[in-house]
């Protein structure tokens, strides 16, 4: 099964994004947008893993999850990777967080004993609103990103990391959550 962890955003802010997403759909093509119920913030893509991992992942992430306190992350901007220049992925971005890189760096250091290799790019945290398939009208695609490179979106609490399951589906990545773990330290 393809899995990956995530945080999952609050309904409140996956509908200021599929706002967004509706205003500036009309001036980009080729584009395939995220469906605005499957918006979160990927903490780590695990790829196929077999079934049997499982319960050793999440003996693991709970294990890390009680060593963090619930903390809040700015949703805010838009962007694209690598540039607006030339966009492979269109985002809303995260606001810098010392608990959240530190949360992210647990989490690749504890998996990594079960074989997942750390990822190779500087973490960077954002919510991806789609994935650009072909680069048609991409100067319009700039202007209208650039109306929202300081979109407020809101302030979120993170206080739980899910374990979720990928399926790819003719109509697009159907997710659905496998096991939440609790930020639960309380020092």
């Amino acid at each position: 099964m393809r899995c990956f962890i995530a945080l999952d955003m609050p309904a409140e802010i996956k509908e200021a994004i599929g706002a967004v997403v509706e205003k500036v759909r009309p001036a980009a093509r080729g584009i395939r947008w995220v469906p605005p119920h499957n918006i979160h913030l990927t903490l780590k893509f695990l790829g196929e893993i077999q079934a049997e991992m499982v319960p050793e992942i999440q003996r693991i992430l709970s294990a890390v999850c009680s060593r963090y306190q619930p903390f809040a992350l700015t949703v805010r901007g838009t962007g694209a990777f690598p540039s607006l220049k030339h966009p492979s992925i269109v985002w809303v971005g995260i606001g810098d967080s010392e608990e959240l890189a530190a949360l992210y760096r647990d989490i690749e250091d504890s998996l990594q004993a079960l074989g997942f290799a750390k990822e190779g790019r500087k973490f960077s945290p954002h919510l991806t609103m789609g994935r650009v398939k072909e680069r048609t009208g991409k100067a319009l695609l700039d202007k209208e990103l650039a109306t929202f490179k300081d979109t407020f979106f809101g302030t979120i609490e993170a206080k739980e990391i899910l374990l979720m399951k990928s399926e790819l589906e003719p109509t697009g990545a159907e997710y659905s959550k496998i096991a939440g773990f609790a930020l639960t330290n309380k020092a």
